[in-house]
């Protein structure tokens, strides 16, 4: 007859040979956890794609060969070294930050009515009208006014542009296509629907990118986009705000002691 203790025993190892059975598989007597199958079925069952028997197969296979590398780290010591762990804690940060951001969306989403409205205001700052103009992107005032005065003895704007623009619309001779004057900075927008078609300013237009000779090609009745086109896009964006709006709070809310601000100035 068993024993009590042998009896124990045995059932203590049935439960861990239960449990290993389990586990898809394992490697030098380690499991490959059933738990982390489970969540890489359920993420590429999320994102749409199935998940047949040959999948399966294929995410043990994978499991299987980063628990072999990963015993092989261990070994080597790679996981005590201060980079490691520094670099380990970070992802875990991260990933544990953009988690909670993901489950905040989730909890405090951006509804269709909101977009729509979005969307609306987006529109009417598209404006009434479209302009379709080239310009050329110079460093100084001075370089502008040496572009006008070419211009003005009949040179070809886009060919200048192509020798002298320094951004990538040089490529095109300038041409930067239709536009709401709402997508561009204040200066050039200003700027551009004072032209008449054909024209190109007469003094050069500063902005934050450098200085401007613009020509207008043409105008048309406004364009916008349809909301369908758009809407995904403004739900990112207006998500995106969601999160800023959230982490400035938290922010105000926190005791924060910068003393990197401090070490800088010795």
């Amino acid at each position: 007859m068993y024993s009590f203790s042998k009896l124990l025993g045995a059932l203590l190892l049935a439960v861990a040979m239960s449990a290993h059975a389990a586990d898809p598989a394992t490697v030098n007597g380690k499991p490959v956890k059933q738990s982390l199958l489970d969540f890489m079925v359920k993420e590429i069952s999320a994102s749409g794609q199935k998940v047949d028997d040959d999948m399966r197969a294929a995410l043990v296979n994978r499991l299987i060969g980063n628990e072999v590398v990963y015993q092989e780290a261990q070994k080597s010591g790679i996981d005590k070294s201060a980079d490691f762990q520094a670099k380990q804690e970070l992802t875990s940060r991260e990933l544990l930050v953009n988690t909670f951001l993901q489950d905040y969306i989730k909890k405090n989403p951006v509804d269709d009515a909101a977009v729509k409205a979005e969307y609306d205001k987006f529109k009417s700052q598209w404006g009434s009208k479209e302009y379709k103009a080239s310009h050329i992107l110079v460093k100084t005032e001075q370089e502008a006014k040496d572009v006008i005065a070419q211009l003005d003895k009949k040179g070809d704007f886009s060919k200048i542009a192509k020798e002298k623009s320094l951004d990538s619309s040089k490529d095109k001779g300038g041409d930067l296509g239709w536009f709401p004057p709402a997508r561009m900075v204040k200066p050039f927008a200003d700027a551009v629907v004072k032209l008449q078609k054909g024209a190109y300013t007469s003094t050069a237009v500063q902005t934050q990118f450098g200085w401007h000779v613009i020509k207008l090609e043409d105008t048309r009745d406004a364009q916008p986009p349809a909301f369908e086109t758009v809407k995904d896009e403004l739900r990112a964006n207006m998500q995106k705000q969601k999160i800023v709006t959230l982490v400035n709070d938290l922010r105000a809310k926190a005791k924060i002691v910068d003393n990197s601000t401090a070490k800088a100035k010795k």
